[in-house]
């Protein structure tokens, strides 16, 4: 009984040898067909060259990106520093007469610098006003409107 036994783990054993050693045959041959045809008309040389190329195209774009990181801080300082709250009030300063012809145009830009700008108008004239602005407040005395503009034109 164990004579046969032993035969047949030996055959067992050669049968799964032989699947294992034609798999690997098939891998071997399969992957050698698909090298022929990556390298097909390819010499090392030209191999090279490619990865030359990209490593070159590769420096280029990093070179481009730090470029491009640079404007966009530069774009960002400016941007900061541009206009960016907008109000205008309309108002009567003189009850009596006239209607909402006056007004007040508040603008700021993201570090509170900017201006006000103002119109008082009566039938006899018309008087406007630019009072520069820093850090959200002004040299000059503020009217409530112009106050007003200020405040709804912050960012």
């Amino acid at each position: 009984m164990n004579i046969k036994l032993d035969n047949i783990f030996s055959l067992a054993f050669f049968v799964f040898a032989g699947i294992a050693i034609l798999i690997g045959i098939v891998w071997a041959f399969i992957t050698e067909k698909r090298l022929k045809r990556f390298f097909l008309g390819k010499k090392a040389k030209d191999l090279e060259d490619t990865i030359i190329a990209l490593e070159n195209d590769i420096s280029q774009i990093k070179k481009a990106k730090e470029s491009m990181e640079k404007d966009i801080a530069l774009m960002n300082a400016k941007l900061k520093k541009s206009i960016r709250g907008l109000n205008t009030i309309r108002f009567n300063p003189f009850p009596d007469q006239g209607s909402n012809q006056s007004f007040a145009i508040g603008m700021l830009n993201e570090e509170g610098d900017g201006l006000v700008i103002s119109s008082l108008y009566s039938r006899e004239r018309m008087s406007i006003f630019a009072k520069p602005v820093k850090k959200g407040k002004s040299e000059y005395e503020l009217s409530a409107e112009e106050k007003e503009a200020l405040e709804k034109a912050k960012v």
